[in-house]
């Protein structure tokens, strides 16, 4: 008997809610054996973020290592990696596995506001690393970034949409959710069927959106590593974050953006 294996590559949020931690509990609530490797160390709450200490670069790529050497995965959700460097080493500590179902998750600014990634890591994830995934999972902030120009209306999502693909070798999906609109429609482009799919789902009034990002990118690969098709596993992440929305929408953990309720299904 084998476990379907997922790897997350990503921060520690110690309050819980985002990062490693959110990741592991998605993969886990989502039928996977969660491995990590952990690329740095924040000092977050639900409130803010007041210091990232990196982790050495060798030490990342020696988890990455230790991990697929040993225990393989089947999918890999990629976090936050704050630095050129750790961006690039991270890209050739992958490439000789060959691993198709890699999820990448552009985290740049955490939901609090505060900013991720350096300015100049931004070209190097764009040009080095994202080719070499299946799919990228941009917020629309995220996607400014990547584009170089603003993204006003839900009109606008479809419209850009495919020139975040690097060329059509990459899937994308936009998330809506910095939109103002009580229905929110996230866009997925399939760049391995040259389709675009809406995702549509109503506004939830919580402040409890903490992670929501690491959430469904680790939905995704999750899904993935159980081998469903492309399609399939964003339509079953997208369904698995919103009820992890809805079900954590009235309870208060912090004083700020709390987080979503992962284990919706099993807390009854």
């Amino acid at each position: 008997m084998q476990y379907k294996i997922t790897l997350t590559i990503a921060g520690s949020d110690p309050s819980g809610g985002a990062g490693i931690q959110a990741d592991m509990k998605t993969m886990s609530a989502c039928g996977c054996f969660a491995t990590t490797a952990i690329t740095a160390v924040v000092d977050e709450n639900t409130v803010g973020v007041y210091g990232v200490h990196p982790i050495p670069i060798p030490f990342v790529q020696g988890q990455i290592q230790s991990v697929l050497d040993d225990i393989g995965a089947d999918a890999i959700k990629i976090g936050m990696l704050h630095s050129s460097e750790l961006i690039r080493a991270v890209k050739e500590t992958l490439a000789p596995y060959n691993i198709r179902n890699i999820v990448l998750d552009p985290v740049m600014v955490a939901t609090s506001g505060d900013k991720l990634l350096q300015d100049e890591a931004i070209a190097t994830l764009q040009n080095e690393l994202m080719p070499m995934v299946r799919v990228i999972t941009p917020n629309i902030p995220e996607a400014e970034v990547l584009l170089g120009e603003k993204i006003n209306s839900q009109e606008d999502l479809a419209k850009v949409v495919k020139r975040l693909s690097c060329d059509g070798r990459v899937s994308v999906l936009l998330k809506a959710g910095h939109l103002t609109e009580d229905v929110l429609t996230d866009i997925f482009y399939n760049a391995e069927t040259d389709e675009i799919i809406e995702l549509t789902s109503k506004r939830i009034n919580t402040p409890n959106t903490h992670g929501t990002g690491c959430t469904f990118s680790s939905a995704v690969a999750s899904f993935l590593a159980h081998d469903l098709p492309l399609n399939d596993a964003v339509r079953k992440a997208k369904e698995y974050i919103n009820q992890a929305i809805v079900a954590g929408a009235n309870y208060e953990i912090g004083k700020g953006h709390g987080p979503v309720h992962h284990f919706h299904n099993f807390w009854k």
